[in-house]
């Protein structure tokens, strides 16, 4: 005579629960090793991940040249820049870029541009009279938001401006103004501008900390392409 065998209703209960944390886990898995498939994008692939990596570029850029060129602060600013760097990374992880990737900005695309580019960025500092011809550009500033009041001699042609990672009040750096310089920064592509004081040195011709550069900023935007830059006091 034959025994069936019966299973309590206990016992298929956690027999059903263990197939369902099994196939939960499967799923994770694979959702998982998705996600872990996509590959970080570069600066090329990503405007987001252009203006980190050009923002990383000019501090690094910075750190450098404070290496070669050292004085009694040289320590401090490196220090600084490389908390500066560490944040940046952690955000390039945050947007899914290549971390440490490094683009040079501004300076580094104003020497592949026209010889006539160096030529209009030489005057900037010695000559007011030799940049009259950019009136016409400077003139656009009351349609940018900045009112005719604010506008000034314009600089640093055909830069682009990204941020430096610098917390504290709006402010900006730069490797061609000195210290109590204000610049005018306008972003054309959304008519926004801000008047900052250079504060301190940087591997741009204009670099923005954090809160100056929010207020000109495109949402989800880490470089301004489109930039029109004032000195103006």
């Amino acid at each position: 005579m034959s025994r069936r065998r019966t299973l309590s209703t206990k016992k298929k209960l956690a027999l059903l629960v263990s197939a369902a944390t099994v196939a939960g886990g499967g799923a994770f898995v694979m959702a998982a090793t998705s996600n872990a498939a996509q590959p970080a994008q570069t600066a090329a692939e990503s405007t987001v991940c252009q203006g980190l990596a050009t923002a990383l570029g000019n501090n690094q850029t910075f750190i450098d040249g404070q290496r070669a060129n050292p004085d009694a602060q040289s320590a401090a600013r490196i220090a600084n820049r490389e908390a500066v760097i560490a944040q940046i990374k952690v955000q390039q992880e945050a947007s899914g870029c290549v971390v440490g990737e490094s683009a040079q900005g501004s300076q580094a695309t104003q020497p592949s541009q026209a010889a006539s580019a160096p030529a209009a960025s030489a005057p900037a500092a010695s000559a007011p009279a030799g940049n009259t011809g950019n009136a016409g550009n400077t003139g656009n500033a009351g349609n940018n938001g900045g009112g005719a009041a604010a506008s000034g001699q314009q600089v640093c042609n055909g830069s682009t401006v990204t941020l430096s990672g610098e917390g504290g009040a709006p402010a900006a750096s730069s490797n061609q103004f000195p210290a109590g310089t204000k610049l005018k920064v306008t972003n054309l592509d959304n008519n926004k501008s801000t008047t900052v004081e250079v504060t301190s040195v940087s591997g741009s011709c204009a670099l923005l900390n954090n809160a100056a550069f929010e207020q000109v900023r495109e949402p989800g935007k880490f470089l301004i392409r489109r930039a029109l830059i004032e000195k103006v006091g």
